[in-house]
């Protein structure tokens, strides 16, 4: 593997936001995020209430693992603009096939993922195999899925789910005992512990510099409130969503892929130069189809989901917005347009940050346009900032080369 191709795989690996010199990492995210909601609680008391913070959370979870698969495909340098139309698809689908046509819930779900994962199959392959861009190849996508939703749904335009099926009860009434919601925190609290210090056993037994043991222990206290304090507090209300911890459980599964797998380690190579990373000896085309694969696939879960939480699939689920919604909330949480930057938890940032302001908008009654407005400018700054902090680290790097 060629010097270069290591330097990438080293710099991108070792932290959920990477060490570039010059990257602000998760910070401005975070302050943003806590700005938000002080103004908004200091305009409107009901803000950062017990019961409206649940909501938020469940609002936030299919957006969220929408937002997931598109921070798989930005981080190789591509786009999907048809995320959107794939959840609405997928909920069509599930709705048509259960309640129309009598198959088990179970199999309905299975099928309108796995047709997502197909949809991601087939943009991967037109954009390695005949060089299309992926923008122009998505858009298509986006049209024909469209179609496909209208087809699918029939004259009517619109199938409800029963509202005793597992699926509606899984997204609208199914919350964590607070018992399990505590030992969840426990298990994630033990899997960075871990994965900590095995990284800072296997550095030291290289010779390389490796954070000390106080340091890990400080950064785990950090994670153990950051975790602690949010469960507790939705805990005197309704709790935490099933559906909440099915999206944390893929963000986790995804950073630790992301950070610990050959093939995290070559989705960050591809972003930051493809062509190292083909000199390198990695399977580009094989990097760029799973990655298409697994952000329809997420769409399409997250359309299921969409579903379930509205008990019913129509025309305007998974409507142009939230094509748009999805790409916004993965780069203001921190990932790169240009590729080879983010992290899984970015979808998790950014879709708190778009949602904390649909929220705390829609208690103050503001008109909808507003809302458009402000996030524009959020990620106009989101993205300002990542090309800035670029800018640094390349002339950076360049200096050290």
């Amino acid at each position: 593997m060629s010097g270069t191709a290591l330097d990438l795989s080293w710099r991108h690996g070792g932290a959920p936001w990477g060490r570039w010199r010059g990257e602000p990492g998760p910070w401005p995210v975070i302050g943003a995020l806590v700005v938000l909601s002080l103004v908004f609680q200091a305009v409107n008391g009901n803000f950062l209430s017990a019961d409206n913070l649940v909501n938020l959370t469940l609002q936030s979870a299919s957006l969220g693992i929408i937002t997931l698969g598109v921070v798989l495909v930005l981080m190789v340098g591509q786009i999907d603009l048809s995320v959107g139309a794939v959840s609405g698809l997928a909920a069509a689908v599930v709705a048509v096939g259960f309640v129309q046509q009598g198959w088990p819930l179970w199999v309905a779900v299975l099928t309108a993922v796995l047709l997502g994962a197909g949809i991601g199959g087939v943009y991967g392959l037109l954009t390695t195999r005949l060089g299309l861009p992926s923008f122009v190849v998505t858009l298509a996508g986006l049209l024909v899925a469209v179609g496909l939703q209208v087809r699918v749904l029939g004259s009517t335009g619109s199938v409800n789910l029963p509202y005793e099926s597992w699926l509606v009860r899984f997204a609208q009434q199914t919350f964590l005992h607070p018992v399990a919601s505590y030992a969840v925190v426990a298990l994630v609290l033990a899997a960075y512990v871990g994965s900590r210090l095995l990284e800072r056993r296997r550095r030291v037994e290289a010779e390389l510099s490796a954070a000390s043991l106080p340091t890990v222990a400080g950064r785990a206290a950090v994670l153990a409130v950051v975790l602690l304090v949010p469960t507790w507090y939705l805990n005197t209300d309704r709790g935490v969503g099933a559906m909440v911890a099915l999206f944390v459980g893929l963000v986790v599964v995804a950073d630790l892929l992301l950070r610990r797998t050959a093939w995290g380690r070559s989705v960050r190579a591809v972003g930051s130069n493809v062509d190292s990373a083909r000199r390198a000896g990695i399977a580009v085309r094989r990097v760029y189809v799973t990655c298409f694969m697994a952000c329809t696939a997420l769409a399409a879960l997250g359309g299921v989901l969409s579903a379930g939480r509205l008990a019913a699939a129509n025309q305007g689920t998974g409507g142009s917005d939230l094509n748009l919604t999805a790409i916004a909330a993965a780069v203001i949480g921190g990932t790169s347009l240009f590729g080879g930057r983010g992290s899984a938890w970015s979808a998790v940032l950014g879709v708190l940050v778009i949602q904390a302001i649909s929220s705390g908008l829609t208690l103050l009654n503001v008109d909808s346009s507003v809302r458009y407005v402000v996030t524009g400018v959020v990620l106009a700054l989101a993205v300002t900032i990542d090309a800035v902090s670029r800018r640094r680290s390349e002339a950076g790097g360049g200096v050290r080369r």
